[in-house]
């Protein structure tokens, strides 16, 4: 059997699932804390949005977004590549690349969701706002997949050479 991209394929999809579930929890987040959150009352700030701590979270939550949206990037020409000339090689860096993309984009949708009611606060957790939505979201999506097994894929190709198996979870 001549091995194709399709895996890679499938994954791709959940892998921007993901990152646009981390892109609108961290948006949220931002959008309330700018206009309902109330600083902590020993920050020694007077607006929530001027909290080192909320600045150091945002910052930390955008920048592994952006990591997870430049490997979703690189992924998506590893595919193209793949799909252009399928051969073992391109197949496999296909799939690892994609592979990489899943494990930060199911990481940084779970912590952008987590951290969403932390530096919002109590009345963020109100259903009137439906912020929840995110966190059932990304677990629930990142859950068909667990990246668990990503990991050793990734160990198993670096360490000793061995391409993923060519199936959609891979």
């Amino acid at each position: 059997d001549k091995p194709t991209a399709d895996g890679a394929i499938f994954q791709i999809i959940q892998v921007a699932v993901d990152t646009g579930i981390a892109q609108a929890a961290i948006d949220e987040t931002v959008s309330f804390v700018r206009t309902k959150s109330r600083a902590w009352v020993d920050s020694g700030v007077d607006h929530a949005w001027e909290d080192p701590y909320t600045l150091q979270a945002v910052g930390d939550l955008t920048l592994r977004l952006h990591a997870a949206q430049a490997i979703l990037e690189k992924a998506g020409y590893a595919i193209d590549r793949a799909v252009l000339n399928p051969n073992a090689e391109t197949v496999a860096e296909a799939q690892i690349v994609t592979a990489e993309a899943k494990i930060l984009s199911t990481e940084i949708a779970i912590a952008a969701t987590n951290k969403l009611f932390e530096l919002a606060g109590t009345r963020s957790t109100l259903a009137e706002h439906n912020l929840d939505r995110h966190w059932r979201n990304a677990r629930t999506h990142t859950l068909h997949d667990p990246v668990r097994w990503k990991y050793a894929i990734l160990g198993n190709y670096f360490l000793n050479g061995e391409k993923p198996p060519l199936h959609a979870w891979s």
